[in-house]
């Protein structure tokens, strides 16, 4: 049988492609943990191809005890991608008012009922025995919270047709229609002024 393979524990590198930079707009840990997979749309973009990357998410993530990285086996990437497109599922069902597939709310039920990151006081925020493993525990588990509980309702999909991006809409108004204005937001403004500049032009 072979053996699970670790990350070093020196810092992952930040990617130099921009697009594979970790999107943190969520306003959820696993709505930020879906977000892993990008251009749902069309071509997906996989952010975490590899054990180093899941590292720097949950580092990134705040899902760590410190900013060392953690050690994940690639068994905990094979899960964590598997979790990640289980919650996506579970959550668009949930939105559209559909049943979700009882094979997926049974592989996020059994993530979440893991043993998770137990908060800390003082300068380390968590800790755990297996922290990778408890990382997507809490992932797993603020999944079911949401998907399950009132704030529900506030998880819009961006409006961008461009962008998959999933959103807590905690405005104020609950109008709000990006994933956040630096991403999308300011790209509509951009192409509503070109298309109103067009008409004008064609008058």
């Amino acid at each position: 049988m072979n053996r699970c393979t670790l990350t070093p524990m020196s810092s992952a590198p930040v990617p130099a492609d921009p697009a594979l930079a970790f999107p943190f707009i969520g306003g959820r840990p696993c709505l930020d943990f879906v977000a892993t997979l990008g251009r749902r749309h069309a071509t997906p973009l996989e952010r975490i191809p590899d054990t180093a990357a899941l590292s720097r998410w949950i580092t990134e993530a705040e899902l760590a005890a410190s900013d060392e990285p953690v050690r994940v086996a690639s068994r905990d990437l094979v899960d964590a991608r598997v979790l990640r497109e289980a919650i996506h599922r579970v959550l668009r069902a949930a939105m559209d008012g559909r049943r979700p597939d009882a094979a997926d709310v049974q592989r996020v039920n059994d993530l979440a009922a893991r043993p998770d990151l137990a908060p800390q006081l003082g300068p380390v925020r968590w800790t755990s025995r297996h922290p990778a493993r408890a990382a997507l525990a809490t992932v797993a588990r603020d999944a079911v919270l949401l998907v399950g509980g009132p704030l529900l309702e506030r998880v819009k999909k961006c409006e961008n047709p461009g962008c998959s991006l999933l959103f807590l809409d905690d405005s104020q108004a609950r109008r709000r229609r990006w994933c956040s204005m630096e991403r999308c937001g300011n790209l509509a403004k951009v192409a509503g002024y070109r298309s109103r500049s067009r008409a004008a032009d064609t008058r």
